[in-house]
């Protein structure tokens, strides 16, 4: 029974052979039963002081405001007129018809503006083949791929763009196929588009909105109007070669007109 009692001191709390032995037979001297209570109490006495530190402030997890590190931050890109030109102007260029120049620039109703854009190319008898036939000429901004290779180097990015997934493939190709959250069109077998199909409803927002929900600080930047919800809702978020009545109507947002000013404000804003 000694012996079993010497096992449990030892175990209990890493002392010597020695050192137990001569506690014991201190500690027997007052009986057994006064040796097992004192060991439980020491037991607690160790237990108490670890806990202690286990759930010490330092140690505690981290809560939802705490200042987040590198890794939580993602950033949201528009496409057209931030990264690529205008893909709806490079069409109107090529195809003679100045009215399908309007974009989300000019029409703040991204549903209406495409209905409108539909409506023209079926008058004109034109589909996705000849769209498609254009985007394959459009390179990325000067200055646009390098940008991104360097962003995508420093944190994580998203595009998010309101263009369509049979827009967008060869352009992502030119720009180093990067992430891009886009749309699907509808085409007929004769290659009439015939409709689309938003992923979401504001989809940049949502999106942004969605990232959020998952632990994620979004830094934002785009040109036009269905840019400005993803750019607000956003730690950070910056216009970028948009136009002067945008400029002048949000003077709150910063707005930069080269990729250097752009990836500077992002990095001081990670």
């Amino acid at each position: 029974h000694a012996k079993n009692l010497l096992y449990a001191f030892q175990q209990g709390f890493g002392v010597s052979v020695s050192a137990g032995e001569k506690t014991m037979r201190l500690a027997m001297s007052a009986g057994p039963t006064k040796f097992v209570n004192r060991i439980a109490k020491k037991r607690r006495e160790r237990y108490n002081r670890i806990s202690e530190h286990l759930i010490s402030p330092a140690a505690e997890p981290r809560r939802p405001t705490d200042k987040r590190g590198d890794d939580m931050n993602i950033v949201c890109l528009d496409m057209e007129g931030v990264l690529v030109p205008e893909i709806w102007i490079a069409f109107a260029e090529a195809s003679g018809i100045p009215e399908l120049r309007r974009t989300t620039r000019d029409e703040p109703d991204y549903d209406k503006l495409m209905t409108w854009r539909l409506g023209i190319l079926k008058e004109h008898g034109l589909g996705l083949k000849e769209i498609q036939a254009t985007i394959a000429k459009i390179d990325p901004l000067p200055g646009a791929k390098a940008f991104l290779d360097e962003l995508r180097a420093t944190t994580q990015v998203i595009i998010l763009s309101d263009t369509f997934e049979e827009f967008a493939k060869p352009l992502m190709e030119k720009l180093g196929w990067p992430t891009i959250f886009c749309n699907s069109l509808e085409v007929a077998e004769n290659g009439e588009i015939t409709g689309y199909k938003m992923r979401c409803e504001k989809s940049k927002l949502t999106t942004v909105k969605a990232l959020q929900s998952i632990g994620y600080d979004t830094i934002a930047s785009g040109d036009s109007f269905n840019d400005l919800g993803m750019i607000q809702a956003s730690k950070a978020g910056f216009l970028f070669k948009s136009t002067e009545q945008i400029k002048k109507d949000y003077p709150q947002i910063p707005a930069y007109e080269e990729f250097d000013d752009l990836l500077a404000a992002i990095k001081a804003a990670l």
